[in-house]
């Protein structure tokens, strides 16, 4: 029995292949780097407070540029930038109405029952009425 490593019949070439034959995979092409253009110009239109928007169209704009050029490399860059600042624009937009809709429902439930206990408190009729014990 044969127990030296590596095993020289594994490797060993099938009798219908020819010893040097390799295996190809197409795996295609890469894909184009992405510039989140349309993405960013709706950032930028809404709600654009702390310029998230407005920087992330800068970077957009910079990748596709830098695609059109041919520099794929910078494209990237400048596509992974911009996602990011979308990301944080896109975070901002929602979490800020999301807020003042919290607090404006919060306002309106407390401000109604300051009203109630202020027209208890001016309701004269507990205090100052005829009461069961005087009949």
């Amino acid at each position: 029995m044969d127990t030296s490593y590596p095993r020289e019949d594994i490797f060993t070439s099938h009798p219908n292949k020819p010893a040097n034959s390799h295996t190809v995979v197409n795996i295609g092409a890469p894909a184009a780097p992405r510039d989140h253009l349309l993405w960013s110009v709706c950032n930028t239109v809404y709600l654009n407070l702390f310029c998230l928007g407005f920087m992330a169209l800068v970077y957009s704009v910079k990748a596709r540029d830098q695609k059109v050029q041919g520099d794929e490399r910078a494209a990237r860059i400048y596509g992974r930038k911009a996602r990011c600042y979308n990301i944080l624009a896109t975070i901002w937009n929602i979490t800020l109405p999301v807020m003042l809709l919290a607090l404006f429902i919060t306002g309106i439930v407390h401000l109604s029952q300051v009203v109630n206990a202020s027209l208890d408190l001016f309701n004269l009729r507990g205090y100052m009425g005829s009461t069961e014990d005087d009949k």
